[in-house]
């Protein structure tokens, strides 16, 4: 707008499936809430093709801004937007002269939002998509050394090709959440009731062989007989988790060993919460590797997206971060070092 361009915005909101989505899922109040933010009127388009788009489109000066309905009503009747349907991506595209590309949380989805219009216009990379190719992209490509990964979450199984790829390029990965125990049950120690992927325990001792060196596990954990924030709680060493019961959260020593292992670092991602961390009382974990990373000096410290940065927003250190990835699937998938479709269709990388 500040050049004198006419911005066209497209997005999605959920997943639309039937009419009955449609009225609950319209970008009309995204207008509405843009409209207060830029001080100036947002034009709105109730479709996403048609001869009313179209004339509402070449009625537009510099100086207006313009929102098209939600992409994902072209998905009731046949994934034309998620399935990337050529005409649709084609038909976007006739509507402008550039293509700017910011939606990184969408970037691993070939779309014919994304991918799709950008087959046929000039296209770019917006800010916020060139900030998570600079950060993330560069993590995985040449990150200043030393390198560690945190990693946590409920699954192994959600992590595979992350942790396989960190362990070619970080000097560390931190290993704690649910995910640990499999590690730990791999390692031939009693977990307990802790939660345990029994079909990625093979797996996560391939894993544990091939990271010997670089692979850090918690040293002791915060258990409890039950699934509640008010339940009894114990700090116990890794090797004495009781068999009725479950470890919901890393414990001190775990947190003051994952501070010595971040001490000196120059590049962090961290990826996962290290605990229960929706309950306040299994959210010590995350709050001390939070702490740990936002006190490291002249570190590039980076939130791979999805909860851990849900968590660090929620516990007050979003601002001490480096960089906080807006993509969860996509952050996964580019830390694993896959090529996304949607930064793969950039013109200008």
């Amino acid at each position: 707008m500040e050049q004198g361009g006419i911005p066209i915005i497209f997005s999605h909101l959920g997943k639309v499936k039937t009419e009955e989505d449609k009225k609950n899922l319209s970008l009309r109040p995204v207008a509405v809430r843009l409209a207060e933010l830029l001080g100036t009127e947002v034009g709105f388009a109730t479709e996403t093709r048609g001869e009313n788009l179209e004339a509402a489109v070449s009625n537009l000066k510099p100086g207006d801004v313009f929102l098209v309905e939600n992409t994902r009503f072209e998905d009731v009747d046949g994934k034309k937007e998620s399935g990337n349907d050529p005409e649709l991506g084609k038909y976007w595209a006739s509507l402008g002269d550039v293509f700017v590309n910011d939606a990184f949380g969408t970037a691993h989805r070939a779309h014919a939002s994304n991918v799709g219009i950008a087959s046929h216009l000039e296209t770019a990379a917006g800010f916020l998509m060139e900030k998570e190719i600079k950060f993330i992209g560069g993590v995985v490509e040449n990150p200043e050394r030393p390198f560690v990964a945190i990693l946590g979450g409920a699954k192994v199984s959600d992590k595979i090709g992350v942790i396989e790829n960190l362990l070619k390029v970080a000097d560390k990965v931190l290993i704690g959440g649910g995910m640990a125990y499999t590690f730990l049950k791999a390692q031939g120690k009693e977990i307990g009731k802790s939660l345990l992927e029994e079909d990625k325990i093979d797996l996560a001792k391939d894993l544990l062989e091939r990271g010997a060196d670089k692979i850090v596990l918690p040293v002791d954990g915060k258990v409890t007989k039950e699934f509640s924030n008010d339940a009894e709680i114990t700090e116990v060493s890794i090797d004495d988790i009781p068999a009725d019961q479950e470890s919901l959260d890393i414990g001190p020593n775990t947190i003051e060993l994952f501070k010595q292992e971040l001490d000196g670092a120059k590049t962090v991602v961290w990826n996962g919460p290290m605990g229960v961390f929706e309950m306040s009382n299994f959210a010590k974990g995350t709050i001390g590797v939070c702490e740990a990373i936002a006190a490291l000096d002249d570190a590039t410290t980076i939130i791979g997206g999805g909860d851990s940065a849900a968590a660090a927003m929620e516990l007050g250190f979003a601002d001490q971060f480096t960089h906080i990835s807006t993509g969860g699937g996509a952050s996964l998938e580019y830390l694993e070092g896959k090529e996304l479709p949607g930064i793969k269709a950039i013109s200008d990388k």
